[in-house]
Order: C-alpha cells, then sequence, then structure tokens
C-alpha cells in the first residue's frame, strides 16, 4: 500500500513519471532496476523502479526525498508535489 502522497507514483513505469513529472535529471540502470532523480526548488526526488516479476516492466517501488542543501529527508508527498509545479 503506498503512503500518503504517493498514491500516483508508487506502482507506475518510468514513461508514466516521466509524463508526470518531466524529464529526470538523472536515469540510471543497473541489471533489471532503474533509479529516476527529479529535482525541486528546494529537494531531490529519487524514484527506485523494479520489475515485480519475470520479464515485466519495471515499476515505481520506492521513493525517497531530501532537501538539496544539506540532504536532510522531508516529506516525499511534498516534494512530488514541488517537482510537479516546476
Amino acid at each position: 500500500m503506498a503512503r500518503a502522497g504517493l498514491e500516483g507514483v508508487i506502482g507506475q513505469p518510468a514513461a508514466a513519471l516521466t509524463r508526470r513529472l518531466g524529464a529526470p535529471r538523472l536515469d540510471l540502470a543497473e541489471a533489471d532496476a532503474r533509479k529516476l532523480q527529479f529535482s525541486g526548488r528546494s529537494c531531490v526526488l529519487d524514484i527506485y523502479l523494479y520489475p515485480l516479476s519475470a520479464g515485466a516492466e519495471p515499476s515505481a517501488t520506492h521513493v525517497e526525498a531530501r532537501l538539496r542543501q544539506g540532504g536532510a529527508a522531508v516529506d516525499p508527498g511534498a516534494c512530488i508535489r514541488e517537482v510537479e509545479g516546476r
């Protein structure tokens, strides 16, 4: 079950995330996993995508957010809203 504010992110493939959040500033792939990084005015958002079954397209399973200055953890839902509004 997705945490509050992450309902439209968790479970989504990369294409849906980039349509919603724009081009990522970082797109890393390792084996079948992928990390997309987006940034807002004050936060950085990392979204981790993994396939949920063999051969499936990776989808968002985990989200982390932090301040751009200092790196302290922030509410991922608030950071998503900030990234969407840039």
